[in-house]
């Protein structure tokens, strides 16, 4: 059955100008909010959908620019040989070539067959659907679609009134999954007329004064009425069509009352079993109605593990799970411009499969910071509460997310940054300046356009925060550490990186009386940060040390320190 290979569309609502080579299958469109992905959406189903006509107004026009028609050009592929007669369609007939994306005009060898369909809408706001191509249109050659061929093409609409697909009304799912029709018209009228009668009958008995009233009152008036009038159902407001057929229970419950998600999974389902005569499905906001579990079979249903997909489905998603569920090469990310939207697939490499199974909200972010490990992503994170308390508009707000890297080598960071600023992300890279990078690798990453922030030489987050922290912050960092793993692991750790020569005791003892030396700084910063044992090394902790101990104490802590929390306020706070 046919797939779309290419879609065009020029000054249709929030898009400008738009070029995109979808994939044959599952084609799940992410991004930020307003980015044009459900218009995108909207752009294929107008097109493609078998409508005798649509209702447009300026506000469809991009720029309320009426001047500028609207086109929407969507390419289909796996035509049935119908399509591909050339006595009816040979000079629009078209090429695809599936490497680069690009519809050549001339079908020729090593290229498929495609035909062209074109929506165009001027300022009379009057829609016209016909095939295209260059050469017909030189030629001054129009032709359109026979409505026969129009309806087996048109996509299924899934939306949040699924139900309607769960009656035989006119392009339900139901009337594509078998040749089967209820030829039943005139049982159907037969079953009108009888609802009218059994109707009158009824009501004779609890109406019998009124009519009596109009009997008389119409032989007053010399109008015939009969005998005596009768309260019957209005022949033309009853009327039973093919459409009044819906799907029930065992017990008679109309399916049409199931709940959004569950109705929305059965028609999924319905749209997969009906794939051989509807291969196009669209879905927008995915999730909608959907528990996590059911959310992963709806998924299943439109074919996201099948090596080859029975459906060519263009979904929309705000969805973690979705995105956990589906592959890189599934999902396309939209950029808008200018000068022109964009659509990019994710990709299958190493690190944006790595990313969407540990954090696949950083895909439905504007801006990302890519964290070396879980002490930079609970330090970013308490930080921005602590700026949200002083009255700042947090982060997650402005649409920004956090990736975790896993540790270990800066170059994971690196590599992750430049993945996600590939597809158009702004990208801000946190890591500790103790590990040397790989040659190249923070290069190419800074190439791209992407931010970093690091500490001073050689210095971890816990070296910063103990050598760069007032006095009272330090303090609070000695308690909490006690808090935390005990005063006895602590003094072991500071023997440990003192070779012997200091304890917890006498770090203590030198506070009370000189305050922390250079020295004692230092060492507390390599003992809390022993490999494996470190005193705070989780993310919930660093979340509370920079919400509670680092935020209060900015003011006071070395200027060094704070050109690093400043730089990592002008990324969150400009997101």
């Amino acid at each position: 059955m046919p797939r779309v290979r290419h879609v065009s569309i020029r000054n249709f609502r929030s898009i400008h100008s738009l070029e995109w080579a979808p994939a044959p299958g599952i084609n799940c469109l992410i991004g930020p909010g307003d980015s044009g992905k459900s218009t995108l959406l909207d752009a294929i189903d107008l097109c493609l959908g078998a409508r005798r006509s649509v209702s447009f107004g300026d506000m469809d026009f991009y720029g309320l620019n009426v001047e500028a028609p609207i086109s929407i050009m969507v390419t289909l592929g796996e035509l049935p040989a119908s399509l591909m007669d050339i006595d009816l369609y040979g000079d629009f007939l078209r090429g695809f070539d599936a490497l680069t994306g690009a519809v050549d005009d001339e079908p020729r060898a090593g290229l498929e067959t495609v035909l062209t369909l074109l929506l165009k809408i001027g300022a009379d706001l009057e829609p016209s659907w016909t095939l295209f191509s260059e050469r017909a249109s030189r030629d001054g050659l129009e032709r359109g679609l026979p409505w026969k061929d129009r309806t087996a093409l048109a996509p299924a609409r899934i939306g949040s009134f699924a139900s309607s697909n769960l009656s035989w009304s006119r392009g339900s799912v139901l009337n594509r999954l078998t040749d089967e029709r209820a030829e039943l018209g005139a049982q159907l009228a037969l079953a009108a007329r009888q609802a009218r009668a059994n109707f009158g009958t009824q009501a004779s008995s609890h109406l019998g004064q009124t009519l009596s009233i109009v009997q008389t009152t119409a032989q007053a008036l010399g109008v015939s009425v009969g005998t005596m009038p009768q309260a019957l159902l209005d022949s033309h407001s009853v009327s039973i069509s093919e459409g009044a057929i819906a799907l029930h229970s065992d017990i008679g419950i109309p399916l049409r009352s199931l709940g959004t998600g569950s109705a929305r999974l059965l028609v999924t389902g319905l749209q997969r079993a009906a794939s051989t005569s509807a291969s196009i499905a669209l879905v927008d906001e995915v999730e909608f109605g959907l528990e996590p579990h059911r959310l992963m079979r709806l998924l299943d249903s439109l074919g996201a593990k099948d090596a080859t997909s029975p459906l060519q489905a263009f979904l929309t998603t705000h969805s973690p799970v979705a995105l956990r569920e589906l592959s890189g090469n599934q999902l396309f990310v939209v950029r808008p411009g200018p000068p022109s939207h964009a659509v990019a697939v994710a990709g299958t490499s190493d690190e944006i499969q790595s990313t969407l199974r540990t954090d696949p909200e950083a895909f439905l972010a504007k801006s990302v910071i890519v964290c070396e490990g879980a002490s930079e992503v609970g330090f970013a994170r308490g930080l921005d509460q602590w700026w949200v308390n002083c009255g700042a508009t947090s982060f997650l707000a402005n649409g920004g997310a956090y990736v975790n890297a896993g540790g270990g080598s800066p170059d994971k960071a690196f590599a992750r940054g430049a993945a996600l600023r590939k597809l158009g992300y702004r990208v801000l890279v946190f890591i500790d300046a103790d590990k040397p990078t790989s040659a190249g690798v923070a290069e190419a990453y800074l190439a791209t356009g992407g931010q970093l922030l690091t500490w001073r030489n050689g210095l971890t987050l816990e070296d910063e925060l103990f050598r760069h922290l007032s006095m009272d912050a330090v303090d609070a960092l000695m308690t909490k550490a006690k808090e935390l793993v005990g005063a006895e692991l602590m003094n072991q750790h500071i023997q440990t990186r003192s070779d012997g020569r200091a304890t917890l005791d006498s770090v203590e003892t030198e506070r009370l009386i000189h305050g922390y030396s250079v020295d004692a700084r230092a060492l507390l910063g390599q003992a809390s940060r022993i490999r494996n044992s470190g005193w705070f090394k989780s993310l919930t902790c660093y979340q509370e040390i920079a919400l509670n101990i680092v935020g209060p104490s900015l003011p006071h802590a070395e200027p060094g320190f704070k050109g690093v929390t400043d730089q990592l306020w002008g990324f969150t706070s400009a997101a």
